[in-house]
């Protein structure tokens, strides 16, 4: 006599198709987005050894008057570079100094050139 029925708690097929479709639209937003950061990300880290090197240069300078191509010198100053970054084109001559970096994971090359005014 007392019978209820009783209400059916729960998600319609409906609702669950809306969420699914709300999540797709939000990570075909995002995914987007975090391989540009992950791209900026690399080359800040291509930039960053290149401003650590030139800082390792000019206290090199300091000491001994010139400008050094030789990595291992610059280690001395405190200067390491990550394997994942590829430092190229090491020149010098009595004035400047010059070197390009580049992250193995990224196409971007970039230069820094002390007679120039740093990095380019």
């Amino acid at each position: 006599m007392l019978s209820k029925m009783k209400k059916e708690k729960g998600f319609t097929l409906i609702e669950l198709m809306i969420v699914i479709a709300i999540i797709g639209i939000l990570a075909a937003i995002a995914i987007p987005q975090f391989a540009q950061y992950r791209q900026r990300a690399y080359d800040a880290d291509a930039k960053s050894a290149l401003k650590n090197m030139a800082t390792a240069q000019e206290s090199y300078f300091v000491d001994y008057n010139e400008y050094t191509v030789t990595r291992a010198n610059l280690g001395t100053y405190g200067w390491t570079v990550s394997t994942d970054i590829t430092i190229a084109n090491l020149a010098k001559n009595t004035t400047s100094w010059s070197a390009t970096a580049m992250h193995v994971s990224s196409g971007n090359v970039f230069t820094y050139d002390s007679a120039r005014g740093g990095l380019q």
